[in-house]
């Protein structure tokens, strides 16, 4: 089964590879050293302490093989070759909502990298798949959680 491909930016590619690297030797390391200890206390079949370390390792291990996957699948966007022309992956896009007046900037991503705290949001949520292949003047009509919001774009430029 072919995996779907990870778009990020090269920042993104270097907090996972950075984060693949911890869990591999720092966290690895750590859960080692909980399970030995706890296998210390006696009796595995009512040490709660071996129980949780046990689980932390699955979790982590768990997340590490997605990392894999996820780095292997990864495309990398290349901020030069980002159009500003139209809304792409990679682009800043300022937007006024037409009912109230607010204006925001947004930075489209790729999923894994969706932040709506820091302004990110990816190019699979309703508002990012609007906003794609749009230009300055458009306007975008979202269904949102609240209903139907129109946007105008107002400013597309690089990252």
């Amino acid at each position: 089964m072919k995996s779907k491909e990870v778009v990020l930016t090269i920042e993104g590619l270097k907090a996972f590879e950075e984060e693949l690297e911890m869990l591999k030797g720092t966290k690895r390391r750590e859960i080692a050293e909980k399970i030995r200890t706890a296998r210390g206390f006696g009796d595995l079949s009512e040490n709660s302490e071996y129980d949780e370390a046990k689980n932390e390792q699955a979790q982590v291990e768990a997340r590490i093989s997605k990392l894999e996957i996820m780095l292997r699948d990864a495309v990398v966007i290349d901020f030069d070759e980002v159009p500003t022309d139209k809304v792409s992956l990679g682009n800043v896009v300022r937007i006024r909502d037409v009912e109230n007046g607010e204006e925001i900037e947004y930075t489209i991503v790729g999923s894994t990298e969706a932040d709506i705290f820091n302004n990110k949001i990816s190019n699979e949520s309703p508002v990012g798949n609007a906003l794609l292949e749009k230009r300055i003047g458009d306007m975008v009509v979202v269904d949102t959680p609240i209903g139907k919001t129109r946007m105008e774009i107002l400013n597309i430029h690089r990252v």
